[in-house]
């Protein structure tokens, strides 16, 4: 299987992230094992939906979960469809195989007094590396920001006039983001600290210990740290991320303009937090209308 021509006609040509990349890459060489194990075939022009199929009974008898085997038939149809316009394959050999089921999952968030909590408690003391990490919190929260996008963000990309932030999301869409005069206040205390601690840092807006260029680990184990005291639920730069979208439309926000903020391609993928502001409505429901309550609790 020639899988590099692909990587690099989904990087270049198709704009995907680093990220997306990497793990397009893994399924194809975990799939390309397969094949060699199992049937000792390299060529792709051999494949056939057989195949497929009985890579994905290994992977459920290997314990993945139905919407991680899902991603990696989406990552093979991409691929022979590749071939396919390449005339290197007449037949995508996965083509006709349908998704397996996956239970409805709501995006998962932080309730709204908790972020405040978090944000309070941040930022107290004035050294770079607290200013960083608040900042990185507050960002991904007020913005809504994709993890690729925050580590991809330089100085250049911020605007004090207008107070917006040039975010490049996905396929190399750029999109402006606005930010407040706290925002503002918070993004030059730091960069003020980031020009004392540093002579020749990386353009970047987040930086490491060092002024390098931040890496998805860092953010990662922030978020986690600054949360854990305060939300008992998941914690990851993509859980602000809705946290962000949910607070939103639970203030009054149109659907439109937080998928305009969120760089969705289109609005069913913002649809989603609609179900999140239905099961807040609920609950209220529940815990107030009189007769919503059992009779204990009247």
């Amino acid at each position: 299987m020639n899988i590099n021509d692909f990587i690099q006609y989904i990087f270049k040509e198709k704009g995907y992230s680093s990220l997306t990349v990497l793990a397009y890459e893994n399924d194809l060489k975990a799939f390309e094992n397969f094949l060699g194990t199992q049937y000792g075939l390299a060529n792709a022009t051999e494949v056939t939906s057989e195949m497929v199929r009985s890579w994905i009974i290994q992977l459920l008898d290997d314990g993945n979960k139905n919407s991680t085997v899902n991603r990696k038939l989406s990552t093979l149809k991409s691929y022979f469809n590749y071939l396919v316009k390449k005339g290197e394959v007449k037949i995508n050999p996965v083509k006709n195989i349908p998704s397996l089921k996956v239970p409805a999952k709501l995006p998962e968030f932080v309730r709204q007094n908790e972020m405040v909590r978090i944000l309070e408690s941040s930022g107290v003391n004035e050294d770079f590396i607290s200013l960083r990490d608040f900042l990185i919190v507050e960002l991904l929260y007020v913005t809504g920001m994709r993890l690729a996008e925050l580590l991809n963000l330089k100085e250049k990309d911020i605007n004090f006039v207008n107070r917006t932030l040039k975010v490049l999301g996905k396929r190399n869409k750029e999109r402006l983001i606005p930010f407040s005069s706290k925002q503002e206040e918070a993004l030059k205390q730091y960069l003020k600290k980031k020009k004392e601690t540093f002579e020749n840092p990386a353009p970047y807006l987040i930086v490491t210990n060092r002024g390098e260029k931040a890496y998805d680990k860092l953010i990662y184990r922030v978020v986690k740290k600054r949360l854990a005291p305060y939300t008992k639920g998941k914690k990851s730069p993509h859980v602000l991320r809705h946290t962000f979208a949910t607070h939103m439309l639970n203030n009054g926000a149109d659907l439109n303009s937080i998928k305009e903020l969120l760089g969705h391609a289109n609005l069913s993928a913002t649809q989603v937090y609609t179900h999140n502001t239905i099961e807040q409505l609920k609950s209220i429901y529940n815990q107030a209308h009189p007769r919503a309550l059992s009779k204990k609790e009247v």
